[in-house]
């Protein structure tokens, strides 16, 4: 580590701080349908999910081989003030859509800043397109689809096991397997959005040359990488753990656990295959899909619509701020410092706007008025193909839901 210069430090430094920002915005990703139904307390929720990603950061470096020799030609010529740009347009965007409780895509975010400070810096020609449609463009579309057709049909495979069962005992089942399966997608989750990090500082030490080409993550990257993203989840991103747990369907234990179950394979079969996918679209598309799968379970398409509008924007608005940084970043020491400091002072001023209707573990679960309208004709039309069955279980759900009226007799 000897031969690491100052820009280099300053791009490892804000590596971990985009790191630590991926923690707490994906944080809902594993634990969101977790705290809605209650099977654990947030603070514990946020604390299990913290030490898994921390776990699962040390599996495997697939993805960050991706990011660190796939996506931008290493002989491109490009620098580490490009890849400093790169990082503050994804923090910004993760910032941005936290402040709304918009669960988008911190990977995207991550690829779009990266692309766009490379085109910006050095041109096209330094982008491996294929690796951008084949390992971030296709997973992209796929794998939320994929999810959430799997959790609808978990859902429904869920409630056809358990229809004759007592409810209440399912129910503490269910709750039981919603804790494993949270554990599952936490660790899944720092097999795959740990090692951008990773990547992405893997790529600003060989561009500067102080590891060789074809190197991969040291241990020391690896290690800070995995700690950096653990803090940010334990912090609890709770802004879009309440978008998510209760802002897109009103979630049961059995669904919780059919819709994280489908996401960490998902995840999981990805970080396999060194697929940079997000996961946070993949654990948005299960929880749609689990609330398609229930009979009379509700999808709130205007908040699944805004969520599916900041995907689109992501890639691209986070590009956009990475180029207009990378433009001043390769002018020199006083473009690197104007970056900088215009960054500091934007995420100070997200902060404070944040402060003034704080969402925190005391009210995550509190649901607005205007996220309780109806889920529309795609619910219909879904539910009229394949209806699921009326189960034990969902009649005892929806009598628990609907307070008992009491007849009370003239004296």
């Amino acid at each position: 580590m000897e031969n690491i210069t100052l820009l280099i430090g300053i791009v490892i430094v804000t590596a971990l701080v985009f790191d630590f920002t991926n923690g707490f915005h994906d944080t809902a990703n594993a634990m969101a349908t977790t705290i809605s139904t209650g099977a654990l307390k947030p603070k514990t929720a946020v604390a299990m999910s913290a030490v898994l990603n921390l776990i699962g950061a040390f599996i495997s470096v697939e993805v960050a081989a991706t990011i660190s020799k796939g996506l931008i030609n290493e002989d491109s010529g490009i620098e580490p003030a490009v890849i400093f740009a790169g990082l503050v347009g994804a923090i910004l965007w993760n910032l941005l859509t936290w402040l709304a409780g918009l669960p988008s895509s911190s990977s995207h975010a991550l690829m779009g800043g990266l692309l766009g400070a490379t085109i910006a810096a050095v041109g096209i020609g330094a982008v491996s397109i294929s690796a951008v449609f084949m390992k971030v463009l296709i997973p992209a579309l796929v794998a939320p689809l994929v999810a959430g057709i799997a959790a609808m049909l978990a859902t429904r495979l869920t409630y056809r096991i358990s229809r004759n069962a007592e409810e209440g005992q399912v129910a503490k089942g269910y709750r039981a397997g919603q804790i494993a399966s949270a554990g599952l997608v936490s660790l899944a989750h720092g097999t795959n959005d740990a090692q951008k990090t990773m990547g992405v500082i893997t790529l600003a030490l060989i561009s500067g040359g102080v590891l060789g080409a074809d190197a991969d993550p040291p241990l020391w990257v690896i290690a800070s990488a995995g700690i950096a993203i653990a803090l940010g989840t334990y912090l609890g991103g709770w802004r879009i753990i309440r978008t998510m747990g209760k802002g897109l369907t009103d979630i049961r234990p059995a669904q919780g656990f059919a819709a994280q179950t489908s996401s960490a394979v998902t995840i999981l079969a990805s970080s396999h295959l060194g697929f940079a996918l997000s996961t946070t679209q993949v654990c948005s598309g299960s929880i749609m899909g689990c609330g398609l799968g229930r009979k009379g379970g509700v999808v709130r398409w205007s908040t699944a619509g805004r969520m599916v509008a900041a995907w689109g924007l992501t890639l691209p608005a986070a590009g956009l701020i990475a180029a207009g940084s990378a433009l001043l970043a390769i002018q020199g020491d006083w473009g690197v410092t104007v970056v900088a400091v215009a960054s500091v002072a934007a995420i100070a001023a997200i902060w404070f706007a944040s402060r003034r209707e704080p969402v925190d573990h005391t009210n995550v679960n509190d649901v607005e008025p205007a996220e309780t309208e109806d889920a529309g004709v795609v619910t219909a039309a879904v539910q009229a193909v394949a209806p699921p069955p009326t189960t034990a279980m969902e009649e005892a759900e929806k009598s628990s839901d609907t307070p008992a009226k009491t007849t009370v007799s003239a004296p």
